[in-house]
């Protein structure tokens, strides 16, 4: 394990894994890098593979004297750079969210790989987002943990009795939903930021499953439009806990067509 030390002095850890060209690996909510360790391995066969735990998570801490904020995983992200060199960038759901966040701050990313990125679609879920942000720093700033955890979990469709049991088991990560919310910019509405995403000028791909919610495919269709030279790609067959087996193969494609 490997570790680097963020602008506000948390300690941001990772695993590094096999040689060649780098890329970083950013989880989605309430993922630790145990998660993304499968697909490391996976990718370590062909490149430099950094697999991180995002703020809070796992081996990572969360020292903030301004939390919840996207600017602090930003300059997470910046330090795992400053380390490795420019490097690729994929990320997962929210991590996806992260991702592109990072390319639009300008940090050193030579390639971006996006999966499964939850963004709204249209605007008549921006309320939605803005009122999930609320109550989620609500819940959060009065100790609630537990039910913030539980509330993300009913919204993204897990059945209220086992959304209350695993709030209760991973409560002490429930703060790390703040930061997930500001990576997909709730605050804002949530919706992609399309405008934004006609200025990226790295090599991007979009990868899609297509056995889970439609509107992962609708939203990658979004970003491909948006992105200049963007290609989209469906994991076909699999929703968004697609395995990693499914995921490497695509993403190191990604990766090589880019180099070339």
């Amino acid at each position: 394990m490997g570790t680097v030390t963020s602008a506000d002095g948390s300690v941001i850890s990772f695993d590094e894994l096999g040689e060649g060209s780098p890329v970083v690996l950013l989880p989605g909510a309430l993922c630790t890098r145990g998660v993304t360790r499968p697909l490391a391995d996976l990718l370590a066969a062909s490149h430099r593979v950094v697999n991180v735990d995002r703020r809070g998570r796992g081996d990572s801490t969360d020292d903030s004297g301004d939390p919840w904020s996207v600017e602090r995983e930003l300059e997470d992200v910046a330090a795992i750079l400053a380390a490795t060199g420019p490097a690729a960038v994929y990320g997962h759901s929210s991590g996806a969210g992260l991702a592109i966040r990072c390319v639009l701050a300008g940090l050193p990313i030579t390639q971006l790989v996006v999966h499964d990125a939850p963004y709204n679609l249209d605007e008549s879920q921006v309320l939605d987002s803005q009122h999930y942000r609320a109550g989620l720093l609500a819940l959060l700033r009065a100790g609630r943990d537990a039910e913030a955890v539980a509330q993300f979990l009913s919204g993204v469709g897990v059945p209220p009795e086992q959304a209350a049991e695993t709030g209760r088991h991973l409560a002490s990560v429930a703060p790390t939903l703040a930061y997930d919310s500001a990576a997909m910019g709730d605050a804002q509405g949530g919706l992609a930021p399309l405008a934004s995403l006609r200025s990226v000028a790295v090599p991007t791909t979009v990868l899609a499953g297509t056995a889970g919610a439609p509107f992962f495919v609708e939203v990658a269709r979004q970003v491909v439009e948006a992105v200049p030279g963007a290609h989209l790609v469906l994991v076909e067959g699999h929703g968004h806990d697609a395995p990693a087996d499914a995921v490497a193969p695509l993403v190191r494609d990604a990766l090589e067509r880019d180099l070339t």
